[in-house]
């Protein structure tokens, strides 16, 4: 492994990189699988922990050596194979398992990886549980814990994984209600809701139309699903649809197509589900939690009805921590990635579709008309390379640049610079109601960021 993944081996969600290459090999796998069993193994009696993946061709590898590293601790493993994520935080719950282990790098390309894990709870591991693994991954301090004999770990396959799941998700959807007559089109991406998803939504009584449901282990993502929805919104239309869903390739976001064929997004779900739940008494405390770059849209429609948007960092698991420091029960991204606390513990696109079938059914509206929730603000964002990730909001000019502007929007606009997680990037997004004045905003602090790095 090289030095660089020895400084920092986790990001915003897991371990993730190019399938076979540092650090997502089948080394740094069996390694996080020894420490993850060493973490929670917290008693004497028998554990376990669950395996489940997406459909890339090298989740076979790294659910391999996954698995040895964890039975060479002696804890047992139990196999579930392609589940949708939400369906690996539901199972490791519902099996009282002492772990769960997510092998699926999401929206990424085929060739991409990665591991992520959730607790027995099925909450997303906290960042110091995540860097208590990472110590042992690369310290070797439980390089001496050898199990022997009748001590070693054994493997079991749960052949009924997909099954429990189907039932757990239809059971969010009301008993007094079906699909009859909707007519709806599903892209699952080729990913890991490619079988579950359709089945459930006919099952309840729809009429399904698919696209990407015969993943070959490497079309994931290919031009379909949620990064890709093109493909979705030419048919519904050709097929006269009332809806289209589209999940990513481990099934834990949704974006949907109204019968129009436009494009219904993360924010336009909350604010969909937060006036339906408003209306019937069952949204705690009157708040969304949502992340900084949700839609000014949504906190102007939010406040229209009474509600508060709360905001957090970039990344769902933060915005599940914030539901549940304020005990609020939904929450999500612009990307789809929402979460409703009182089904399940993570984003879950399967049953984000549901709730929002649900609202479908009850209101007997299109859902072009239920779109209406909000109206999105004009957004722009621009992307100013940087020699080094920094602050650049402590250089006064930027910071007085960007004062001016904000006080220029007033509470119809909003101006946000962060620098980017992951590459020498500042990004400057600007929102306001005249898309005109938003571009020049965004590009004028752009140009401040440039002069203070020297480039014009």
């Amino acid at each position: 492994m090289s030095d660089t993944t020895k400084k920092k081996l986790f990001g915003t969600d897991g371990v993730r990189g190019v399938a076979n290459a540092d650090p997502m090999t089948s080394e740094v796998a069996l390694r996080l699988g020894r420490a993850v069993a060493h973490v929670f193994r917290e008693s004497p009696r028998r554990h376990k922990i669950l395996i489940g993946k997406d459909t890339r061709v090298s989740g076979y590898m790294l659910e391999t050596a996954m698995a040895s590293g964890i039975c060479s601790m002696g804890v047992d493993v139990l196999l579930v194979g392609p589940m949708p994520t939400p369906g690996i935080a539901f199972l490791t719950r519902s099996l009282r398992a002492d772990a769960g282990v997510v092998i699926s790098a999401s929206h990424n390309p085929f060739q991409d990886n990665g591991i992520k894990f959730f607790a027995r709870d099925g909450f997303k591991l906290p960042d110091a549980v995540e860097e208590e693994i990472e110590d042992l991954v690369f310290a070797g301090s439980i390089d001496h814990l050898r199990p022997t004999a009748g001590e070693v770990g054994k493997a079991f396959r749960i052949d009924d994984a997909l099954g429990r799941y189907n039932v757990f998700a239809k059971n969010t959807f009301p008993r007094d209600r079906t699909l009859d007559g909707l007519k709806i089109v599903v892209d699952a991406a080729n990913g890991a809701g490619y079988k579950v998803a359709p089945e459930v939504l006919e099952e309840l009584g729809a009429t399904v139309w698919t696209i990407g449901t015969e993943p070959d282990g490497e079309n994931i993502n290919d031009q379909c699903g949620a990064m890709h929805p093109e493909a979705l919104q030419k048919r519904v239309l050709e097929v006269g649809a009332d809806v289209g869903l589209a999940l990513d390739g481990d099934a834990d976001r949704c974006l949907l197509v109204d019968e129009k064929g436009t494009l219904v997004d993360g924010d336009q779900v909350l604010a969909i589900a937060a006036q339906q739940m408003s209306r019937s008494g069952t949204l705690r405390n009157g708040a969304v939690v949502a992340t900084v770059m949700s839609n000014l849209g949504l906190e102007v429609a939010l406040r229209d009805m009474g509600l508060s948007l709360v905001r957090t960092p970039v990344g769902d698991r933060y915005v599940v921590e914030e539901m549940r420091r304020r005990d609020a029960n939904v929450g999500g991204e612009q990307s789809g990635h929402i979460i409703f606390l009182d089904h399940n513990t993570t984003g879950d696109g399967l049953i984000t579709s549901l709730g929002i079938l649900s609202i479908l059914v009850e209101a007997q509206k299109p859902m072009s008309e239920l779109a209406r929730a909000m109206t999105r603000f004009p957004q722009v964002l621009v992307n100013v390379r940087v020699k080094e990730r920094r602050d650049v909001t402590a250089d006064e000019r930027i910071a007085g640049a960007i004062r001016d502007i904000e006080s220029d929007l007033g509470d119809r606009g909003r101006v946000l610079v962060r620098a980017s997680g992951t590459e020498p990037l500042i990004r400057v997004m600007v929102e306001g109601e005249h898309e005109d004045e938003v571009r020049s905003h965004a590009e004028g602090i752009a140009e401040a960021i440039r002069q203070s790095e020297g480039v014009s």
